[in-house]
């Protein structure tokens, strides 16, 4: 046998030797002039997109030179060698730069019509590319992948993209594409991803789209789609992906869909779905996640739901779902990692336990009745969100953060809790914690202090009766949300706030804070949200929060504040009734100062 292998093996090297020696000599007689230069009617085709662009920060087009376009030198072009005609266009801006200043600025030139060998057309993420889908798009009869996603084009879809037989891949995501999905689209039975999200489609699926056999991706989401989810998706047996949300569907959640075994992903959320969650949903054994939030469903939650033995995200949040809960076995929906149950019409009294004794990352059940103190749960150092706001838990947070050793987002607002804050010894990665419209009092110091200030980024405990000053603030705060509102708090504002650098939301409004306004305050060039209402401020508004160009809302009603309203944008422009009931501020909005008096007064 090893006989054998051995003469095979040596039958295969000179088999290999033979043929590398007989191609190279055949090379060798070819003519030099065989080698293929670029098509000069794709030539004409790639510079006449160039010049539709009127600018391009990618830098891309500024490779398009040269008489030879398949020399590898035009970024984004591919060729044939043997023909030299244009087979793959691909401009597509990196995810990491999605909000960097990289873009293109023009329209897509009907010329890209004439690349009669085009395979592959990818423009996307370019933003500032508008216009409309030429028409001449359906010349390309070879193209079996057109993704023009994350652009500005306008217009509808043109039904004549319905004429490329072998088309795979559609992508027409991210534009501000209006009006029907064409019928002709359901000619191209060859699909196997259509995505066509985040536009503004209106009416209902077209019927013609039942020929679409072959897909495996369907992505109609945040569109004005309406009508039924139509029967025959549930024929479409190698989908994997389906995401029909934020759109205007009605009806039932149609049986069919949970014929569809190889299901990962469905989606449905916020839509105008009624009826039941159905039984059959158990079948889909391969599904990972399941979203149905925002929508009218009613009943109960299936205990055919834990066998689903892959599900890991699950969110029912914002129907109409209503008690008993399935009790779940310990075996059932082993994956999970995120439940969202908020919002429905559940009294659940406490935490199931099937729900406190899995390894959760993420624990949703605002506004479900909840009451009693707050739970335990038996894998604390899983979790990292956990929402149990609008409920009635009543008690202390003494020990509740015991062994969450990687929770960064807490949220607990609306309850009935009542404890000092000095009992919180937050887990060191908290970057999240609301606590609004609870019993708490205490001081501020407890929880904004060196320990914290490197990590916390959202702070919210507005509408408790929280006492005492607001604390200095530590250089290196990565403090984004300040909501301190509806508390006791006297003092002053810190001169320290413009330690603050990345704070966006400021919120004093309704405590007792006497004083000034710093004019440090005018160092936050991120924010985007002050109010300073309804307390006892003195003085000026410092013109140095000018400086805050992107203010997109300021409060200072109800203060004892007086002088002239520094008179640029935006604060010469915000309502009148945020300057109202104070001592004598004047200027736009307000009526104009009429002299200087306002400063004696503060002298």
């Amino acid at each position: 046998m090893q006989f054998w292998k051995w003469g095979f093996n040596l039958l295969l090297i000179s088999s290999s030797f033979f043929l590398s020696q007989f191609s190279q000599i055949f090379l060798s007689q070819l003519p030099q002039n065989v080698v293929s230069i670029c098509s000069e009617q794709d030539r004409a085709s790639l510079l006449g997109f160039k010049a539709s662009i009127l600018k391009d920060t990618t830098d891309t087009l500024s490779s398009w030179t040269g008489r030879d376009c398949c020399d590898g030198g035009w970024e984004g072009v591919e060729c044939n060698p043997s023909t030299g005609r244009v087979t793959t266009l691909q401009l597509q801006r990196p995810d990491s730069d999605k909000d960097s200043g990289i873009y293109m600025k023009g329209t897509l030139s009907s010329s890209l019509g004439n690349l009669g060998f085009l395979e592959v057309l990818v423009i996307s993420g370019m933003k500032h590319i508008t216009g409309p889908i030429p028409e001449s798009f359906s010349n390309l009869t070879r193209l079996t992948q057109l993704a023009l996603e994350d652009n500005s084009l306008g217009g509808t879809i043109p039904p004549s993209l319905g004429h490329l037989p072998l088309l795979q891949t559609l992508s027409l995501n991210g534009n501000h594409l209006k009006g029907k999905i064409p019928p002709t689209l359901g000619s191209l039975t060859s699909l196997v991803q259509i995505n066509l999200a985040r536009n503004y489609l209106s009416d209902p699926i077209p019927l013609s789209f039942r020929t679409l056999k072959n897909l495996q991706y369907l992505d109609l989401s945040f569109n004005f789609l309406s009508g039924y989810v139509p029967d025959f998706v549930g024929q479409f047996q190698n989908l994997t992906f389906i995401d029909l949300s934020n759109n205007h569907f009605t009806g039932r959640i149609p049986i069919s869909l949970f014929s569809l075994t190889n299901l990962l992903d469905l989606s449905l959320s916020h839509n105008n779905l009624t009826g039941t969650i159905p039984d059959q949903v158990g079948t889909l054994k391969s599904l990972t996640t399941l979203q149905l939030s925002g929508n009218h469903l009613t009943g109960h939650l299936p205990l055919s739901i834990s066998r689903l033995q892959n599900l890991w995200y699950l969110n029912l949040s914002r129907n109409a779902i209503s008690n008993p809960l399935p009790v779940i076995p310990s075996s059932g929906i082993p994956s999970l990692l995120s439940i969202d149950l908020s919002y429905n019409n559940l009294s659940l009294g406490s935490v199931p336990d099937w729900i406190r004794s899995k390894a959760l990352k993420d624990v949703n059940l605002a506004g479900c009745k909840l009451k009693g103190n707050l739970p335990r749960f038996i894998k604390p150092d899983s979790l990292s969100t956990i929402d149990l706001s609008d409920n009635y838990l009543v008690g202390g947070i003494s020990g509740f953060f015991t062994n969450m050793s990687s929770l960064p987002k807490l949220k607990l607002s609306h309850n009935q809790l009542k404890f000092d804050l000095s009992e919180i010894t937050l887990p060191i990665g908290l970057s999240s914690i609301d606590l609004q419209a609870n019993l708490i009092v205490g001081s501020l110091s407890s929880i904004i202090n060196n320990r914290t200030s490197s990590s916390l980024e959202v702070l919210d405990v507005s509408g408790n009766s929280i006492s005492g000053h607001i604390p200095e603030f530590m250089v290196g705060s990565s403090l984004k949300v300040l909501n301190i509102g509806c508390n006791n708090i006297s003092g002053r504002i810190p001169i320290s706030i413009s330690n603050l650098i990345d704070l966006e939301r400021f919120d004093i409004s309704r405590n007792h804070i006497l004083g000034g306004i710093p004019p440090s305050l005018g160092m936050l060039l991120k924010l985007q949200w002050l109010d300073l209402s309804i307390n006892g401020l003195t003085g000026q508004i410092p013109s140095a929060l000018s400086q805050i160009v992107g203010l997109r809302h300021a409060n200072f009603r109800a203060n004892r504040l007086c002088g002239e309203i520094p008179q640029t944008r935006p604060f010469n422009i915000f309502p009148a009734v945020a300057y109202a009931h104070n001592l004598c501020l004047c200027g736009k909005p307000l009526l104009p100062c009429k002299g200087r008096n306002e400063e004696k007064i503060l002298q």
